[in-house]
């Protein structure tokens, strides 16, 4: 299967979205976790505004396995993950996921 421009980016997507979370995620706190979801105005509407594309891109995903015929094994990993890691990893990683099935369909 070939590799493409998008599949790179894709990836490369997943491995900052894993890194520039979790240094986030590894640093000391000074309240919980999810206290600190809420902690201000500013916080508050980008946590909304982040649970609402998560429930978007969760759906999205869904159906996307379903048409695409794809794993639905991996897209449970991939819920998993999105909530143990970071939607930041998991939504890029699917991307790449899916674009090689597109591929893998096309020949």
């Amino acid at each position: 299967m070939k590799v493409t421009g998008l599949q790179i980016l894709y990836g490369v997507l997943a491995i900052v979205g894993i890194c520039v979370t979790w240094y986030y995620n590894l640093q000391p706190m000074e309240m919980s976790y999810f206290a600190g979801l809420y902690a201000n105005p500013a916080a508050s509407s980008f946590t909304n505004d982040l649970i609402v594309v998560v429930t978007a891109f969760l759906i999205w995903s869904f159906v996307e396995t379903r048409r695409l015929k794809m794993s639905y094994v991996l897209w449970a990993v991939g819920f998993v993950l999105t909530f143990v890691i970071a939607a930041a990893m998991t939504v890029p990683l699917f991307m790449l996921l899916r674009e090689r099935r597109l591929i893998a369909m096309a020949e």
